[in-house]
């Protein structure tokens, strides 16, 4: 069993004096040994932290004091090594950015479907199904049949939603999301918007790959994480894609044969993106990326490629 567990989770719960809580649980977390970074806002919390069991357990139960938060539910993995460096604690508008802060995701809850119903609520010609994720998610895996926002950020979502929705006849809705903390919250602008035949998919795309047998399942391809796995399959097996550490989006084999890619600095889809001072510096990180592995340690702010 590896050493250090990491736990993700959120809650969506109304925290009007959230500041209030950013430096006990700094305090706590300090002195437990645990690192990562912890979101508070307004609309609840939300965070991904790394450390020894009871150092994990430590910061969880005192989450749990935190009003309304006494049901916290969260992800867990297991590593060898700590992937964070600092514990960061920080205060913000919105815990998932969306640009919208006149609804209440709070009460999406009621709109779940479990991954065992997901089938046949898709599967209904009735019903829009949308992948609230960021192109580049979706690029590389989806549910068949759902639509693509083609969206660069999550606060492009309530836009596009709305030119789609005078343009087309929307009834009933379906979403999905990597984890489902972006789905709450689209389900919650969406019934904001009159729309209230709305339903999300309980754990996100992560939890229907880990339960649905694959021989019965209605994803396609593979389905990006925020960490060194890059992408993920079902069963959670580790998935084909790597990482570029310029953009952070996810690469094949083959886009590392282009002109366009350079290790850390480029790939083809960021390549026009950066002028030659910016390359420069991301030329200069991954050397030093490079000198830190030959010391044997690890840089800060690397992020690992499959097969280093």
């Amino acid at each position: 069993m590896s050493k250090i567990v990491v736990a993700a989770f959120y809650k969506f719960t109304n925290l009007p004096d959230f500041e209030k809580y950013r430096l006990p649980l700094a305090d706590v977390a300090q002195k437990s040994g645990v690192f990562g970074t912890v979101l508070l806002a307004a609309e609840g919390v939300n965070g991904t932290i790394a450390g020894s069991r009871t150092g994990i357990d430590l910061v969880l139960a005192h989450l749990k004091t935190i009003p309304n938060c006494a049901i916290l539910d969260w992800k867990e993995s297991y590593t060898d090594d700590n992937p964070f460096y600092r514990m960061k604690v920080r205060l913000k508008k919105e815990i998932v950015t969306m640009g919208v802060t006149d609804i209440a995701p709070e009460d999406s809850f009621e709109r779940y479907v479990e991954p065992a119903d997901w089938n046949a609520v898709i599967s209904d010609p009735e019903t829009l199904v949308i992948d609230t994720r960021n192109d580049y998610e979706v690029s590389i895996g989806t549910f068949e049949g759902a639509i693509n926002p083609h969206t660069n950020s999550f606060r492009e979502f309530p836009d596009w939603f709305r030119d789609f929705r005078q343009k087309n006849n929307v009834k009933k809705v379906a979403m999905f999301c990597t984890g489902g903390i972006r789905c709450e919250k689209s389900t919650a602008f969406l019934r904001g918007a009159g729309i209230d035949d709305v339903v999300h998919l309980k754990g996100g795309i992560l939890k229907y790959l880990e339960t649905i047998p694959e021989e019965q399942s209605l994803w396609q391809g593979e389905c990006f994480v925020f960490d060194q796995r890059v992408s993920v399959g079902h069963d959670m097996a580790p998935g084909s894609y790597d990482m570029c550490h310029a953009c952070r989006q996810p690469i094949t084999e083959a886009d590392k044969t282009s002109e366009h890619y350079a290790k850390g600095v480029s790939c083809p889809a960021c390549y026009a993106l950066h002028d030659d001072k910016k390359r420069r510096g991301l030329a200069e990180r991954q050397k030093q990326v490079e000198l830190a592995a030959k010391r044997g340690e690890v840089h800060i702010g690397a992020v690992q490629s499959k097969g280093q």
